[in-house]
């Protein structure tokens, strides 16, 4: 178990966990991770650590198949500029490594963000805190288990 998956438990949302093998080449998580369960890119989603010009971490899940626009999270979080946190401060606050980082369980939670885009669907991945390793759950659920906000983050 990891604590992400904790954090599902213990709410008593309705989820499922998907384990997949991981290539250790493979640099693109979530694609392979779209691959490997034979869904939809769309349907997968990344969890991207933000550093703000405040230097406040912030998180945003977007589709896989997508790019975050530092603009749009900036302007969600009424700051000026983001950038992309680094991998220290990521894993540091995190508590997950690059590639497993998921919006659920963290050591430190941090404001979260999700791109309206997952409630095109009943349910959507996201890491469950390991690489090859995904949980699928509602966007509601997520929602509220991360207290986040739905905003547009893609261009």
């Amino acid at each position: 178990m990891t604590p992400s998956i904790n954090v599902a438990k213990h709410n008593k949302i309705s989820y499922t966990v998907h384990e997949y093998a991981q290539s250790e080449s493979c640099e693109a998580y979530g694609l392979e991770a779209a691959i490997k369960m034979a869904v939809p890119e769309e349907q997968v989603f990344k969890t991207l650590v933000v550093c703000l010009d405040s230097k406040e971490l912030v998180v945003g899940v977007i589709p896989i198949s997508s790019m975050l626009s530092m603009k749009l999270i900036a302007k969600a979080c009424q700051v000026k500029k983001a950038s992309m946190a680094n991998k220290v401060d990521v894993e540091r606050s995190t508590g997950y490594v690059l590639g497993g980082v998921s919006p659920l369980g963290q050591k430190k939670a941090l404001r979260t963000f999700i791109d309206p885009s997952a409630k095109n669907y009943g349910s959507i991945y996201v890491s469950a805190g390991r690489r090859g390793l995904e949980i699928e759950l509602s966007p509601d659920d997520l929602q509220t288990l991360t207290q986040a906000k739905f905003v547009k983050l893609c261009q």
